[in-house]
């Protein structure tokens, strides 16, 4: 194999290589020093797609995500964004509440919500939104995903350098998925479980209390 040929292969995403502990972070920091430790590339991995399987909504899920999505709706230099992004959130089953959000540091003027009619609307336009390149994440709902839909997902995070978020019920555990991450958050009696266990160029791992940290 060539060198040019090499370096090409090596600049697709898909592509794992090997670290040792002084590498570089290339995740986006999940904004919690106890869940970014166990992530490869010290955050959420960008230009992909994860997903996040719950028992019921509205136990942290999003409390999860707060942190790397008000640092992708403002002008943060440390995000890989010439300028803030939108934050597309696709079929919600619930109304965002804006003042919550402003809270949490969102910017409202980059937030979009999409409304699709059906299953499959729903997965066309988080395609779309992720591909467009205009966007620096898509959350969506949908009523299911199998692994040709998760690859076109997966796909149009990278052509659009986007990343995107599927919310999914706990049965999806077993079924394949072109997720680059996989985790599950559970409300528990100690605090909300987080359960990693599908991580590509990591291991699986469970973490309690991860909103203390």
């Amino acid at each position: 194999m060539s060198q040019e040929s090499l370096n090409k292969l090596l600049e697709n995403p898909r592509v794992w290589r090997g670290r040792n502990s002084t590498h570089t972070k290339t995740g986006l920091s999940t904004g919690y020093k106890k869940l970014d430790r166990h992530l490869p590339g010290g955050g959420w991995p960008q230009q992909s797609l994860t997903e996040i399987l719950v028992e019921q909504y509205g136990i942290g899920e999003l409390q999860l995500l707060m942190p790397a999505l008000a640092r992708l709706s403002v002008d943060d230099p440390l995000t890989p964004y010439a300028e803030p992004g939108w934050i597309a959130w696709v079929a919600p089953p619930f109304q965002p509440y804006p003042p919550a959000l402003q809270q949490q540091g969102i910017n409202l003027s980059r937030l979009l919500i999409v409304r699709p009619k059906d299953d499959g609307e729903i997965l066309w336009s988080a395609e779309q939104a992720l591909s467009s390149g205009t966007c620096a994440a898509v959350l969506l709902w949908p009523e299911r995903l199998d692994d040709q839909s998760s690859r076109r997902l997966q796909l149009a995070a990278e052509k659009g350098r986007s990343w995107a978020v599927a919310f999914r019920p706990l049965s999806a555990r077993h079924e394949p998925s072109a997720a680059a991450l996989r985790i599950e958050v559970q409300a528990r009696q100690q605090g909300t479980c987080i359960d990693v266990f599908k991580s590509r160029g990591g291991r699986p791992v469970t973490l309690h209390s991860i909103f203390s940290s």
